[in-house]
This record gives structure tokens, sequence and C-alpha cells, in this order.
């Protein structure tokens, strides 16, 4: 299932921007942020709580709302925010992101947000779920069920969602030029067919994962808003492989993980074209330099960024801000291989459940 779920992708993501993009016109239709547009736009700041992958949706959001909205945002464990007493005032926005709907930390702390005067604004892939019933507003992802325990299509169906809310709210208030915008929305509507492309390259993918399968630790390495993603790689590897894996933003490496780095390491950097490209390629000849293994995710045609790796997927260059919906696809995949290979069931992890409703 997982596997099938991650070449879903290509389908999934064009169902959630169908009939809310038109990429020609610029037209944006999210009737449930429409309702609340004017708050939105005037919201002091928003605050994004949710949990596991759905956090790292928030992460990327944040990155992607405070850069085309000048919105301060906030992300939040919804377990930590929970348990604390946070200070939200009327106005502020919370935006609840959540696959199934009922994890039970975002529900009490949406209520806990609500009794305090905030607009709640729910992001869930399953239709009538708890959170899609008590938010104000919000939007479904339309990724279909998704059976494997480690989320796959739900995540690149919540960037899709957040990335149309930013690129309205951004629109509707004026912080983003009409040029900018509308190469974007193209930007956006080329994502199944991109992604399409990047699952063409399953068996490079697969032949890295056996070469790395065996090793003990790995490290993700990512900047800007690809930092989520090696968070979000990281993650994936620990729950499929049972493999420890840690994501850092790249720059903080020399803080204390450079430590870590050996010949056996296996270091995975998101280094595709970018602001921070040449301090990424830095940091990539740092790793050389101490014998480290390079798995890297490139633009296609970056022979430098090839030439420092040990092994390398190559990406269809596509904006920045719409990246991340990419880059994570072939960190799915090398996540999905390495269980494979080291015998695991990938759809029921040990230990995990689809749908976390206890605390």
């Amino acid at each position: 299932f997982m596997l099938k779920e991650i070449f879903d992708q290509p389908q999934t993501i064009h169902d959630c921007l169908r009939g809310r993009l038109d990429a020609d016109t610029g037209q944006i239709t999210l009737s449930g942020i429409q309702q609340y547009l004017s708050e939105i736009i005037n919201a002091p700041r928003i605050i994004i709580i949710a949990c596991g992958t759905s956090w790292h949706a928030g992460l990327v959001a944040e990155y992607i709302i405070e850069e085309l909205c000048r919105i301060p945002v906030e992300v939040e464990y919804a377990s930590e925010f929970r348990y604390r007493n946070p200070i939200i005032h009327k106005g502020d926005v919370i935006i609840a992101i959540s696959q199934s709907g009922e994890t039970a930390d975002t529900i009490v702390a949406i209520e806990k947000a609500k009794e305090q005067g905030a607009i709640i604004l729910g992001i869930v892939n399953v239709v009538g779920s708890t959170i899609s019933r008590i938010s104000h507003a919000g939007a479904y992802t339309h990724a279909g069920p998704e059976i494997g325990v480690a989320s796959t299509k739900a995540f690149t169906g919540q960037l899709a969602v957040l990335m149309l809310m930013a690129l309205k709210i951004a629109h509707a208030k004026n912080t983003i030029d009409e040029e900018k915008y509308l190469l974007l929305c193209k930007e956006l509507s080329k994502v199944p067919d991109k992604a399409a492309e990047i699952l063409l390259q399953e068996n490079k993918v697969k032949a890295i994962a056996k070469k790395y399968a065996a090793a003990k630790d790995f490290l993700y390495l990512g900047r800007g808003y690809n930092f989520p993603i090696a968070l979000e790689g990281a993650l994936k590897l620990k729950e499929i492989s049972y493999i420890h894996a840690e994501g850092y933003p790249a720059a903080e490496m020399k803080h204390g993980p450079i430590a870590l780095v050996d010949d056996h390491l296996p270091i995975v950097f998101i280094a595709t074209n970018d602001t921070f490209h040449a301090k990424i390629v830095s940091n990539m000849q740092e790793i050389k330099a101490r014998k480290g293994k390079i798995i890297s995710v490139i633009t296609d045609g970056d022979e430098l960024a090839a030439e420092l790796s040990d092994d390398c997927v190559s990406m269809p260059w596509i904006d920045e801000i719409i990246a991340p919906i990419l880059n994570v696809i072939p960190l799915q995949l090398l996540a999905y291989y390495i269980g494979i290979e080291n015998g695991h069931d990938v759809d029921k992890p040990r230990n995990l459940a689809k749908s976390v409703t206890v605390e």
C-alpha cells in the first residue's frame, strides 16, 4: 500500500488542485478560506498546530506564509500546546493539520484555542472527521484513503492546500506582485506532471537504498523551505526501517552533528537550486572532507552538487517555494526501499497507529 500511495501522488496532488486552481487566470477557489478571508488578512498572527508528519507540513507553511503573506506564524506540537497556558488573542488564526482529523492532542488544542476566541481552520483528509466538524472552516486534501501508516500522499496533499492558502491570502493582502503570483500559480499547476517524472527514477532510488540499507544512522540536511523536508525524510526512515535518523538545518551541522560524521554515516542533502544553494554546496564540501557518504536530491544539470555526491537523484526545475512538495518524494521512496531491504512490514510499522486517538 505504501508504494501504491507514493505512486498515487501525481493523481492525488492533481485532485487536490482540481477545481481550486486556475493557473491561466490566477483564480484560486477555496470557499472555506474565502468565508474568513478578511479575518485572516487582518490576523495579528497565525498559529499552526499538528503532530508528526502534519507538523512538518506546518513548518513548510510557516516559511511560505511569512514570505508571501507577511503574517507572523508559529508552529506548535499539539501535544505541547494543549498542556501549557498559551497566549491566544481574539482574532488569532489557528490552522490545525491532521490526516485523520481524529488526532486527540490536536482536537483538545483546537477546543482550548476556540474557547479563547481564535478562528479555527482545519486541514484534514478524512471527510466528516472530528476536526472538520469543530473547525470554523478549512479545506480537505482530497488524497483519498491512506492505508500505509507512514503518511505519504496525505503529506503532499497538505503541502498543496497550504500553498494554495498562502497564495490566496497573499494575493488578497497585496503582499505579492501580480507577476510573481501568476508564476507561482503556474508552477503549482505543474507539480502533478513533475511528480510523475520523479517517480520514473524509482529503480535509481532502489539501488541507493540497497547500498545503504545496513547503515545504523542517517543524517538529513536541508536549508530554508527544505529544512522541514529533511525532518520529514528522517521521520519516514525511522518509521519504516527502524534506523535512527535525524533531520537538521544544514547550517546547524557545525553546532554538534558534524561530530558524528565518518566514512560509515550516510548524509542525505536536499540540495535543489534555491537561494541557499551555494551555502548547501559548502556544507557538502565540509562533509566530503570528513569522508561522509553523501546522498543528494539535486536539480537536473547541477554538476557541482552531483560531483560532490556519492549518489544523487535529479529533480526537474521548479520554483523554490513549490519545490518541497516534489523534494519529499525521493525521500519517501528511499525509506520504503530501505525498509523492504531490511525485511520490515512497511505498511504497518511496529508500535505505530494510523490515527493517534489517545494521548
